[in-house]
């Protein structure tokens, strides 16, 4: 994502949309009420004040939008902002009626909010300084193995085998068993990384993670020098690659993903209530509460209970959002494309990290 012009004064800033990621973040940026303004076409139809109107044509026009919905498609990659035309050429009469965009890479927009929150200034630098490619992950074992395409938005998985290898006493049948895995698995795996060219972390439950690495080593040299960590994990197949997001163990790799970041905030709620302590909360009433005292350290929503929100409680949570940023507390939007959102949303979609006990 490239920033344009920030003109905080004015609440406005332009900015250009270079990878699928940063859909994900105007996303969670733009919201009902905002107004966004951006090159588009628009069918234009003149005699309209005849009986029969005259068939129209498409023309490229400069309009704003007051932002009504905002829809992203994440399996089609599609970002569509729909609202009312606030401005246009004064020519074309669509002030006063419903248009769509359809955001598109390298395209830019303008975005001009009432008051632009810290954590939303900060999701943009993030996405202006991370510029990454998404991280692509194997977890495979004795059991199969799952390859799947970290993004900043959550975990798509690609492909899913599982097998039933021979006993150890069967130690020819089990060999070409393994050796049929990784040829199968390391097809898939070329044929993912050749879509998105992506660093690879391979995961694995023994010994079998590293027979792969070996075989890669030996036929697959360039797909080979594309892994930059082995980690060892517990569990098997997708279960795996959540276990490692979990655990933190993909942190160095995914230190420019959103997606590690939220998962270990969430753990470490979940960690904090597991053992009763007190430097933890949740749900709308106790965390507001937390805030006027000043404890928030971080606080953690769903990005479905930031967008969802009627129009009273939205407002409700940016109060409460701006309030936690003047007494210094982080803001984290978790994602419920993931494992992380889901957990959140099951205890209402808020919580928050303490400074300090309240209770």
């Amino acid at each position: 994502m490239k920033v344009l012009r920030r003109d905080i004064k004015h609440d406005t800033v332009m900015v250009l949309p270079e990878v699928l990621d940063d859909f994900w973040v105007l996303y969670n940026i733009i919201q009902k009420g905002d107004k966004v303004y951006a090159k588009t076409t628009r069918e234009v139809r003149s005699g309209e004040r005849y009986d029969r109107a005259e068939k129209g044509k498409r023309i490229s026009v400069l309009l704003g939008l007051s932002v009504e919905r905002v829809m992203w498609d994440r399996y089609l990659n599609k970002l569509r902002v729909h609202g009312i035309v606030c401005e246009a050429p004064d020519d074309i009469g669509a002030e006063g009626s419903h248009h769509t965009f359809s955001i598109t890479l390298n395209k830019p927009l303008t975005i001009v909010k009432d008051k632009w929150l810290k954590y939303q200034l900060d999701y943009l630098d993030r996405a202006t300084e991370r510029g990454v490619r998404p991280i692509t992950v194997i977890s495979i074992d004795d059991e199969g193995y799952c390859v799947a395409v970290l993004r900043g938005f959550g975990l798509d998985v690609k492909a899913e085998e599982t097998i039933s290898l021979p006993g150890k006493l069967k130690a020819d049948e089990r060999t070409r068993a393994l050796q049929e895995l990784f040829k199968s698995a390391s097809k898939t795996l070329e044929q993912i990384w050749t879509l998105n060219q992506a660093a690879i972390v391979v995961l694995g439950l023994g010994f079998i993670k590293n027979y792969f690495v070996k075989y890669l080593e030996d036929r697959m040299t360039e797909l080979r020098e594309k892994i930059i960590d082995i980690k060892s994990v517990n569990s098997t197949g997708q279960a795996g690659v959540y276990e490692a997001l979990r655990s933190g163990i993909l942190t160095k790799a995914l230190r420019h993903v959103r997606i590690a970041e939220e998962a270990e905030a969430v753990e470490e709620v979940l960690k904090r209530l597991g053992r009763e302590r007190a430097n933890v909360t949740y749900g709308l009433t106790e965390v507001e509460k937390a805030i006027g005292l000043g404890a928030v350290e971080k606080l953690l929503l769903t990005d479905t209970r930031l967008r969802e929100a009627s129009d009273e409680e939205r407002q409700t949570l940016e109060k409460l959002m701006k309030e936690a940023e003047e007494k210094r507390g982080g803001i984290t939007i978790i994602s419920t494309e993931h494992e992380a959102g889901v957990k959140l949303s099951s205890l209402g979609g808020i919580a928050a990290l303490l400074r300090f006990p309240i209770y």
